[in-house]
């Protein structure tokens, strides 16, 4: 399912494009709308998002300065205004689409159409890179803004997401930020130490130091951090953890 978000100043703009929208609900879901750009600047850095339905005109910052502040991102930018004289600005931002309002339809679906297949080219780029990461390696690469982390894998404590990023937090307390999401290292950690225990967290099975009983449970991490297991993933948490019993 494709994550969409939508950033308009105007209420009505933001209502009807999301209504627009609903005509491809059964494979895009809009998970946020925000009509304050300072608001969604806050926010956005904290949720997943594969695209983002972007107004030009906005009070206080227009699209092109929000997305200067925003910095690092790696969701598809699709800009929708009312004036047709940012075109060339949109090139230079790398937007994959520019619709003018009042939306038509048929330039919606294209928008729609060009998406799917960015995002399935994005994807078969993920997972031929991912190739290079064998899981039977006992090293993982983690490619960051400074270089290229190599790190053991029984180094690693646990993995959290953040929005598009992950975060890795190694048993001597460092930590290393990579721009992949976490269901890119679950594939990858498949057949290892380290499973997914709930939405947002991966952790290394060898760091579990106490599981509390609950609908999921809760397990205690080498570092004092405590984790909320889901309840789908406590049966596979229970039989990894204690198979030796």
């Amino acid at each position: 399912m494709i994550k969409a978000v939508i950033l308009d100043d105007e209420i009505r703009g933001s209502n009807l494009l999301h209504h627009k929208l609903q005509e491809f609900q059964n494979s895009l879901s809009v998970d946020a709308i925000y009509n304050d750009p300072q608001k969604a600047l806050s926010e956005i850095p904290k949720i997943e998002v594969d695209v983002l339905f972007l107004d030009v005109e906005m009070p206080f910052m227009n699209g092109f300065e929000f997305l200067e502040k925003l910095g690092q991102f790696n969701f598809e930018v699709i800009f929708v205004t009312a004036y047709n004289i940012y075109t060339l600005d949109a090139l230079k931002a790398n937007a994959l689409d520019y619709l003018l309002k009042p939306v038509n339809n048929e330039e919606l679906k294209k928008a729609i159409s060009k998406l799917e297949q960015k995002l399935v080219q994005k994807e078969n780029l993920r997972k031929a890179d991912l190739i290079e990461n064998r899981p039977h390696l006992s090293r993982i690469a983690l490619p960051t803004a400074e270089g290229i982390h190599l790190v053991k894998k029984d180094d690693i404590l646990k993995v959290e997401a953040m929005s598009n990023y992950s975060i890795f937090f190694l048993n001597n307390l460092s930590k290393i930020i990579v721009s992949r999401t976490l269901k890119e290292f679950e594939i990858l950690f498949e057949h290892t130490q380290l499973l997914r225990v709930n939405r947002s967290v991966i952790v290394n099975l060898d760091y579990i130091v106490k599981y509390k009983k609950g609908e999921g449970g809760t397990i205690e991490m080498m570092d004092g951090s405590e984790i909320e297991v889901s309840p789908s993933k406590k049966k596979q948490l229970m039989d990894r953890l204690f198979t030796a019993f």
